[in-house]
């Protein structure tokens, strides 16, 4: 990353609600960013390689939840992922325990990696996508008991 990249993260986290920000780069390059208030925290994992960098935006972070389907579902438009990176493994697979605050995917919008939260305590049952498929607002992630 060069200085010019990190000057304008800088200025886009001092003129956001956001508290901290964590960009890393294909190289392994990690650059921690962080003001003085309690608002919302983002981490940007790894983004793919076809994104080289993300500009942070305030968007919701836990999935919605339908009780009379036990579906987790995307809180939003966008592409995906079911880990950090390619080389890292999922966040969650069938028979894996979850709580409210477990992040069980990312989903990519406009080059911003939001991790999504369970919102709801169970076992995962089913997984609804592959990796790298596109998703809307209210698509099927997660089947949940």
């Amino acid at each position: 990353m060069d200085l010019e990249y990190i000057k304008k993260l800088m200025r886009e986290l001092e003129g956001s609600s956001l508290g901290k920000l964590v960009v890393k780069d294909k190289d392994g390059c990690e650059v921690h960013l962080e003001k003085e208030t309690e608002k919302q925290q983002v981490h940007y994992s790894h983004p793919p390689a076809h994104f080289p960098s993300a500009t942070p935006i305030e968007t919701p972070k836990s999935a919605e939840f339908t009780s009379n389907e036990n579906t987790i579902t995307s809180p939003m438009v966008g592409t995906y992922y079911s880990s950090p990176s390619p080389e890292d493994p999922p966040f969650v697979k069938v028979g894996d325990s979850v709580t409210e605050d477990t992040i069980v995917c990312i989903i990519e919008a406009m080059k911003v990696m939001n991790e999504v939260k369970a919102g709801k305590s169970g076992v995962i049952k089913k997984l609804h996508l592959e990796n790298g498929h596109p998703v809307e607002f209210g698509t099927k992630l997660f089947s949940v008991e």
